[in-house]
């Protein structure tokens, strides 16, 4: 039998698991120093359909695939991308691999179709002492939320939380540790803080850092989160089926959360969820849960997938963009894709 990707990643997905949009353009990263600034070199490939048998189908779920991207590059530190961060348009993006490194860009497209990335720079990221929060063992960095031009990044290992000020040195800044609640430092090593999502003005919950963990469980078997600052601090849990663990989270305009899973299993294979729960249902002590609006195994074109946002295009439609973490492995790729919400 011809051992292909798909193959390769169904047989040993045990051993590869590796376990909204507020952001403005204006806080982009070039204020950084320009000695720690590097240029990379971004090879686009269209992906002509998502389901690789049929290319009439589209429709999933509640999403229509629109287009998508094979990124690839020969900078050294490209890939491991663990979340994605984009402007009102679509356009400008961020986004950090789980090895410190910040990734800032533009997306660019030909009509409504990804084309390619233009303009791409990595910056290491940096401790409030100025070095490189690798140097400190402080990697896998897979989370990433934005209050204005205040950046937030989630360690897993070490379960600690970074704030940056984009404001004052893009991605040249200097994260410092913010107060996290005691439960939260306790999750499991390599399982830990998996996304975070800043809760703006006018939602419930406003002015609330959420950070929901990989497979940190509660005594039920669920997923814990955690409600940090704003009006009602405290813990909750996400109900977890069927083996998928929670990779990244975003907020639509319309106030529901969208929540990103993966699975990797032997025996029930790989597959990528979205659930859609209304943010007015997360609260201290909750057990949230929410409809499945799109589920897809490995047939389609899909990759470890760890990185949502959304924005609204100039015709109204919401569109998903997704990235996939290929594990700085040679048989997993870092994909790009889009999708229209049909029922925003």
């Amino acid at each position: 039998m011809r051992l292909t990707r798909r193959r390769f990643l169904s047989g040993a997905a045990a051993v590869l698991y590796g376990g909204g949009g507020l952001w403005h353009s204006s806080a982009a990263a070039q204020v950084a120093t320009p000695a720690s600034i590097s240029p990379v070199e971004v090879n686009a490939r269209p992906i002509a359909s998502f389901d690789p048998r049929d290319a009439t189908h589209v429709r999933y779920g509640s999403l229509e695939f629109r287009s998508g991207l094979v990124l690839t590059s020969s900078f050294k530190g490209f890939g491991g991308l663990s979340a994605l961060r984009l402007d009102k348009k679509g356009e400008q993006f961020i986004s950090l691999s789980d090895k410190g490194d910040w990734f800032t860009g533009r997306l660019v497209y030909s009509g409504k179709n990804l084309k390619g990335l233009a303009d791409v720079k990595s910056a290491p990221m940096l401790g409030g002492d100025g070095k490189r929060i690798a140097s400190r063992g402080l990697f896998d960095t897979e989370s990433l939320a934005f209050d204005g031009s205040h950046a937030y990044v989630g360690i897993e290992r070490v379960n600690q939380i970074l704030r940056f000020d984009f404001g004052k040195g893009g991605i040249g800044s200097r994260g410092e540790p913010i107060a996290v609640p005691p439960e939260l430092s306790k999750l499991p090593f390599n399982k830990g803080i998996e996304s975070l999502v800043f809760v703006p003005k006018g939602q419930p919950l406003a002015g609330t850092l959420i950070a929901i963990s990989e497979r940190g469980l509660d005594l039920s078997g669920n997923t814990l989160g955690f409600l940090i600052g704003g009006p009602s601090p405290g813990q909750f849990s996400v109900v977890r089926t069927k083996d998928y663990d929670i990779s990244d989270a975003m907020l639509l305009t319309s106030g529901d959360l969208l929540i990103l899973e993966r699975k990797f299993s032997i025996m029930k294979g790989v597959g990528i969820r979205i659930r859609r729960i209304p943010l007015a249902s997360v609260n201290p002590e909750a057990l949230i849960d929410g409809p499945t609006i799109f589920e897809v195994d490995l047939s389609y074109e899909i990759d470890n997938m760890e990185g949502i946002d959304a924005h609204v295009t100039e015709d109204g439609d919401t569109v998903l963009t997704m990235i996939s973490d290929d594990n700085f492995s040679m048989i997993q790729r870092t994909l790009l894709l889009q999708f229209t919400l049909v029922d925003p």
